[in-house]
């Protein structure tokens, strides 16, 4: 029964995207009624009407752009009224880009890379994760209880292998850019400081650290970056939704300024 989230109210950011969806779903299965938010309003009310169906939970879908300090504080409003409370905020936004350069196509290297691009990523991975740990993480304070996840990544432990995104014949197909390891790093860094800031009021923070999951890319490259992995494959995007669930319910009550990495052992090696 600690696994259960029966009564408790879950916020998921990113919602709309491959692993944010499933986020949304286990949430709900575990039995948390669930708000549902990206930037594509039309988009979250159909996504939220469709797990309320599926799980039997009250859902709501609430467009926002986590980047607009009043577009946060709207969604939170909108939550507190629809749901009645929040127990459980998941930042799982983030820009996660692959820019080539647009004069050539070629890929970017770090000297070229542009600063609009660094800056957008700062913008929604650090600041918007920010900004809905204020709004959302000061509500579970002053209820006295709360679980915040903060969704990072193995780049933000370990530097990017750019020999993944190497063609076979040498070539470099795309470098990965230093805009998102740095503020995957920035997060759980953040995880780390609300941990101890809000220990006392009840509200845990913690981080998750997915590893690559599978998604229609190359198969020379998730040959690759299954062979870089210990279990020897990349994830499915099923794959993290029973460490969600831990992190969000009281089977980790004991649980604060931890990062949970699942990723088939990559930083093992």
């Amino acid at each position: 029964m600690s696994f259960s989230l029966e009564g408790r109210v879950a916020v998921v950011t990113g919602a709309l995207g491959l692993l944010g969806r499933r986020h949304c779903e286990a949430l709900a299965r575990a039995g948390a009624a669930v708000a549902v938010t990206d930037v594509d309003p039309g988009g979250c009310a159909e996504l939220a009407e469709r797990v309320g169906a599926a799980h039997g939970r009250p859902t709501v879908g609430h467009g926002a752009d986590i980047t607009v300090p009043g577009s946060v504080h709207a969604l939170r409003d909108a939550v507190l009224e629809r749901l009645g409370r929040v127990d459980v905020l998941v930042n799982n936004a983030a820009v996660n880009e692959k820019v080539e350069d647009p004069g050539t196509g070629a890929p970017l290297t770090f000297e070229s890379y542009p600063l609009g691009e660094w800056e957008r990523s700062l913008r929604v991975n650090v600041t918007g994760t920010f900004l809905c740990c204020q709004a959302f993480g000061s509500e579970m304070a002053r209820a006295g209880r709360g679980s915040i996840v903060n969704i990072a990544s193995t780049y933000g432990i370990v530097a990017p292998d750019q020999s993944l995104y190497r063609r076979a014949d040498g070539t470099q197909a795309f470098f990965k850019s230093a805009a998102y390891p740095t503020t995957k790093g920035a997060v759980l860094a953040l995880t780390r400081y609300l941990a101890a800031y809000w220990g006392r009021s009840g509200v845990r923070v913690n981080a998750l650290s997915p590893g690559g999951v599978a998604n229609g890319q190359d198969p020379s490259f998730v040959a690759r970056y299954a062979e870089r992995t210990p279990l020897g494959r990349m994830a499915t995007s099923s794959d993290y939704e029973g460490a969600i669930v831990y992190l969000a319910s009281d089977a980790s009550a004991y649980v604060t300024g931890a990062n949970l990495v699942v990723d088939g052992g990559w930083t093992a090696w």
